[in-house]
């Protein structure tokens, strides 16, 4: 780092993002992207005339495609924002909602980023570990005087709450928001959502990236209570207004529209993953039963960190995580049939 380097974040670690190389043709199965196009609707919408009036700035309100998400989903504008992926939501929902009183709780094995901003932030950390099968303990979250982050279903387990279960910890902090992160809830798990009128305490976030097969185009969403959402439409205003490009708003609201396209491609990841799962228990896997686009999955033969190296060396990218919980196991993406036969070629060709 430069000398300008402000001193206060000379310890900050940032996010180690998963391998996006540009040098050879992979399977790619380590960044959790959808194998299928964008909607049809989506590749429509995107004409030159809109092309042309990217000279002009895009409506910072997002009025049309706050308008798709809440008709699609049942809510009311004015209970919706959208940022610049979910990251950016979650982002500035840390700004608004945790400080140097307010720590953020989350759990020890999670989504990576949230502790990375808690530095960059100068937000505390009350990181809470996951039982030993990698589930979470309700009477952990109670009373905890935090804001809590739960990833649901869980990166990199795969493993779910139920809405229910997510109630508790609600009613037990009822003076700190819960913010459910359910960037993976389109695989087969449920969704909070519905909570968001009992609870005043409840964010839901949301993505485009995984199930709508836009993850290039950057796109996330929150929903919640008006009064929650002002919050965060303060942070977004206070930060960058135009943070959704016109482009990008139009995928989002075409995609959003076609209901039968995200069901289609959902429902194919959900079929590829049982097989692909039942193909790695078949050749001795330990899995978790996974409810997202990925596998968390361990060699019985094979250390976690030597597979993902073999693999690579056959043009197959997946993702591993060091530590002394994860560090045997790797998280696979669901691809098509197609990539993941090739997977499974590959690691019997390996011995693993």
């Amino acid at each position: 780092m430069s000398r300008y380097f402000t001193k206060s974040l000379a310890a900050l670690k940032p996010y180690t993002p998963g391998e996006q190389p540009r040098d050879q043709q992979y399977i790619k199965l380590n960044t959790n992207e959808s194998p299928f196009a964008p909607s049809p609707r989506v590749v429509a919408a995107i004409t030159g005339q809109e092309v042309e009036k990217l000279r002009l700035y895009s409506d910072p309100a997002c009025r049309d495609l706050i308008a798709a998400i809440a008709a699609r989903n049942g809510i009311r504008p004015e209970q919706v924002t959208v940022g610049n992926g979910s990251d950016e939501v979650l982002a500035f929902a840390l700004r608004a909602f945790c400080d140097g009183d307010t720590p953020l709780a989350y759990s020890d094995i999670t989504y990576g980023c949230y502790g990375v901003w808690c530095g960059l932030l100068g937000i505390p950390s009350r990181v809470i570990p996951l039982r030993e099968d990698y589930t979470v303990d309700i009477s952990r979250y109670r009373a905890l005087g935090a804001t809590i982050m739960i990833t649901n279903p869980n990166a990199p387990t795969g493993l779910a709450l139920q809405p229910e279960e997510v109630e508790e910890i609600l009613r037990a902090n009822p003076g700190n928001v819960v913010i459910v992160d359910e960037a993976y809830v389109d695989f087969g798990a449920r969704s909070c959502l519905p909570l968001i009128e009992k609870y005043e305490n409840l964010l839901v976030v949301q993505t485009f990236s995984k199930s709508r097969n836009l993850a290039g185009a950057r796109l996330g969403f929150a929903m919640g209570n008006p009064e929650l959402i002002g919050d965060l439409n303060r942070i977004k205003f206070s930060f960058n207004p135009y943070n959704v490009n016109r482009l990008t708003s139009l995928a989002g609201i075409a995609s959003m529209e076609d209901e039968k396209y995200f069901t289609d491609c959902t429902r194919k990841i959900q079929e590829n993953r049982a097989w692909t799962a039942q193909k790695l228990r078949e050749m001795d896997f330990t899995l978790t039963d996974s409810l997202t686009n990925f596998l968390f999955a361990q060699s019985s033969r094979i250390e976690g960190g030597q597979l993902c190296k073999a693999l690579k060396e056959k043009g197959i990218l997946v993702r591993h995580f060091e530590g002394e919980r994860t560090g045997n196991r790797l998280r696979i993406t669901v691809g098509s049939r197609q990539e993941m036969e090739a997977l499974i070629e590959a690691l019997k060709q390996l011995g693993a």
